[in-house]
This record gives C-alpha cells, structure tokens and sequence, in this order.
C-alpha cells in the first residue's frame, strides 16, 4: 500500500492523496466507513493518470463526485476513491451552449445558466448533484431530465477519452447507456434557450419553494431514496403501507416525505440499509410492488 500511495502522490501531487478517509465527511448522507485510498485528481487528464494508477495497482477504485446518492458501508470502501468533485467543477457558456466539467454542481450550472439568461435547466436546479452522476443517471425533476437539454459528453473508456452523443447514451429513466457500461463522464455540454431573466429566476425561486416544502432538506440524506415504480409513487406506496416515520435507530423514513430516508444524527449504513430493505419488504407485501433503491451502495 506504501507503495501505491507514493506513485499517487507523485502523480497527483501529495495534497491530493488521503489515506484511511472517513466518506461521511464526502456523503450528502454525512454517513460511511473509511476508504485506504481518496484521491482528488485535478482536470481531466489528473483523472486518466488517477485511473491508469488504480488500475495499475489492482485495487478496486469507484468515482464520485459530492456523494450526493451515495451511501457508504460502516466498514468502509477497500480501495481507492477518486473523487471528481472539484477537480473537475468548471463551467463555460457561449452563446445558448454551456459546457462543465463532471464535478461541477447542477445548481452551479443553472446559476450559470440564469447568469447568462439562459432557459431549460430551472427545473434541474435543485437537484443535489454534479454533472457527471446527472448525465450517468439521466437526473431529474418536475418534469425535465437531462436528456432534454444534453449534447454531447466526454467519457473514459477503457482508459481512452471518447465523446458520446445523446442518441448513443440511449437516456431512460434514471439510467442511460453510460451507466449500463461503466463509463465515467468526464465533461458534458448542454444545448439551452435563450430566455429572460426575470421569467427563468422566478420560475427557479418557485421550484426552491416547492422543493423546501415538501422535501426534507434540512437533514441529510442521499435525495429520493427509491425510484419511482411504473404506474406508482414510492413516496405514496410507502405512506399507504404505513411507514411513514418508521425508524432504523437513527434512520428515518421521513415524516415530511416518504421518498426519502434521512439520517437523524449519527445514523450508520446499516442502520440506514436495514431501513430501506425493511420498506421494500413491507411495501411488496401489501402491494406486489419491489421498490429499486436509487441510492447507490457500496463497500463492506
């Protein structure tokens, strides 16, 4: 492992490299064990020598970006995390066309967006995200997804950098053909319209509403934590099976909206996936329908 640490840290440079890091502290869930290895290369050729090491080194390696859909088992991840987060978080407009890394925030791209009066991303704007894991899972809400505004995207593949148009990511809901196949994005570029100011900051200031409403934002957890079963809500399913509020310890189905869980304060993975399998069961029961969690675990 010393070894492996050297040739990161003199490829990436050694504030770059961390050993035994907790992941709670890199989880919007602020949950998980430690990983050997977190890496934070910079720009997107830090990110293939990052690959080209992990791979070199035979450990398993998982990208990340601010683990916003994420949840990290209590003993930790065996292996290297490398974590695009900022590394990879510019983002440049032109004209109707905006172009960002796959760190950068989704609110950070539609605050750009707005910036530069630019319509088509307001309903995307308060998803807790990067772009890389938005164009991976064709992210969405109220009505708008990726797919609709996406171009084109700069993926490794295979420890080459190629590019990906809409029609070859074959976008679905909450999955796409860059999921299916492992690629990791590296830069997106989006295709909006132009627009006015005021009519675009409103209609963002209204979903934010919305959203804060209805959705429990202030604790953390990792978004919807289900995705939404052909025909159905989750949230609903999960209320008519009377688990509204229902807890793990310190994980929660959240009274506010059953979608998610949330982490009470000091909620482990377990208590947290105990909670999930618990709620897939009951809801199966009572109503034939298996829940697919959106949030991703990994670990041991």
């Amino acid at each position: 492992m010393t070894e492996i640490t050297g040739k990161f840290r003199e490829a990436l440079g050694e504030e770059n490299v961390l050993l035994d890091e907790p992941m709670g502290k890199h989880t919007t869930f602020r949950i998980g064990g430690n990983a050997d290895i977190f890496v934070t290369p910079q720009g997107i050729e830090g990110v293939c020598r990052a690959v080209r090491l992990a791979e070199e080194s035979g450990l398993p390696y998982y990208f990340i970006g601010n683990g916003s859909n994420l949840l990290v088992r209590d003993k930790g991840f065996r292996g290297i995390i490398i974590q695009i987060y900022k590394g990879l978080s510019y983002i440049n407009a032109e004209d109707n066309i905006i172009r960002a890394g796959a760190g950068a925030l989704l609110s950070s791209v539609a605050k750009k967006a707005l910036d530069c009066s630019l319509t088509g991303m307001e309903c995307l704007s308060g998803i807790p995200g990067t772009v890389g894991g938005a164009v991976c899972m064709n992210a969405g809400a109220y009505g708008g997804e990726i797919k609709d505004i996406f171009v084109s995207a700069k993926v490794l593949v295979n420890g080459n950098v190629e590019t990906i148009d809409n029609a070859s990511s074959q976008f679905g809901y909450r999955t796409s053909s860059i999921m299916r196949e492992g690629m990791t994005v590296l830069e997106a570029v989006f295709e909006l319209e132009k627009g006015n100011y005021e009519d675009i900051k409103a209609k963002m200031a209204e979903l934010a509403q919305q959203r804060n409403s209805k959705q429990p934002v202030e604790l953390p957890s990792a978004g919807s934590t289900f995705k939404r079963p052909e025909g159905y809500f989750a949230g609903k399913l999960i209320d008519d099976s009377g688990l509204r509020g229902y807890s793990v310890g310190q994980a929660q189905v959240s009274p506010k909206h059953c979608g998610f869980v949330v982490n009470n304060g000091g909620a482990t993975a377990g208590e947290v996936i105990e909670l999930i399998d618990h709620v897939r069961k009951t809801v199966y029961d009572k109503f034939g329908v298996m829940l697919e969690p959106e949030v991703r675990i990994i670990g041991e």
